[in-house]
């Protein structure tokens, strides 16, 4: 039954992928981390993905992007792409090469949380952020590096428990190898940006993490819908009457949520452990 489950996972996700990329290429009016962001979210969580693709970012027609992308909640999704694709792929690549070392789960665990972070935190975050502040990386690290952090301990809330219970309920599930590992991370990789929206939709609504961004001059008319793109044209008239104007929180306010959602992870490792003990 399992078996048979996968098949049809995988050929879904395979179609997913294909629609996703031919999209991309053809209509998307958005900046190149935020499509590559997609498309390997797509290839981690199929048709999924897709879904959230179709509701949330997809142009409808020339010169609507702005206008479809506008409301929070699509903007929060398109916002936990970024974080989700850069640690989801820190985890899978982590997840692929533990195994050769034979580390006990909690060390596995804990080595692809690093990884997770490091993806997250220096590709898809400050990359996509580098223009909002004139092409310097390390102060897009520095400036993105809150956000990355709270949303990275809520991803790894929920793929955690979900790697490690899974693992040990489908034996074979560690081994890159097997096509089960892969719908075991596809599984994770979607509990995980389930659990991760909340903080998203906080951090967009309250401009402390960028959402869906349109770069300007390629989607036509109507550039007053919505938002521009922080990665590029960083003078751009629109990105100064239109863009996303980013805050940042007082440095107490933000150690609190760090600490708040460390807790929270903390706290999802402990129940994993009533389940499966967790060694190092």
């Amino acid at each position: 039954m399992l078996n048979g489950a996968m098949l049809v996972w995988f050929i879904f996700a395979a179609i997913s992928v294909i629609f996703v990329v031919w999209d991309s290429i053809t209509n998307a009016p958005t900046s190149w981390v935020q499509r590559m962001a997609w498309i390997l979210v797509v290839v981690y969580t199929g048709v999924v993905g897709l879904i959230l693709y179709l509701l949330t970012c997809r142009r409808p027609f020339p010169g609507a992007h702005d206008a479809f992308t506008r409301a929070t909640w699509k903007q929060s999704v398109n916002s936990e792409m970024h974080c989700l694709a850069g640690d989801a792929t820190g985890i899978v690549i982590a997840a692929s090469i533990v195994p050769i070392f034979g580390l006990t789960n909690g060390w596995d665990a804990t080595i692809e949380y690093i990884a997770g972070f490091i993806c997250g935190l220096f590709i898809f975050q400050a990359l996509m952020m580098r223009g909002m502040y004139q092409g310097n990386y390390l102060k897009a690290v520095r400036k993105t590096f809150f956000a990355e952090t709270v949303s990275m301990n809520m991803v790894m809330g929920g793929m955690i428990p979900t790697m490690i219970i899974l693992a040990s309920l489908w034996p074979g599930s560690e081994d890159p190898t097997n096509a089960i590992f892969w719908f075991r991370m596809s599984l994770a990789t979607i509990v995980g940006g389930i659990i991760a929206y909340p903080i998203n939709y906080y951090l967009v609504k309250n401009h402390l993490k960028h959402g869906c961004m349109t770069l300007p001059g390629r989607d036509g008319p109507a550039p007053h819908l919505g938002h521009c793109s922080l990665e590029s044209h960083p003078t751009d008239k629109n990105h100064k009457e239109h863009g996303m104007t980013m805050r940042t929180l007082p440095l107490p306010i933000a150690i609190i949520w760090v600490a708040c959602t460390l807790i929270f992870l903390l706290f999802t490792i402990l129940i994993t452990n009533q389940f499966v003990p967790l060694r190092f």
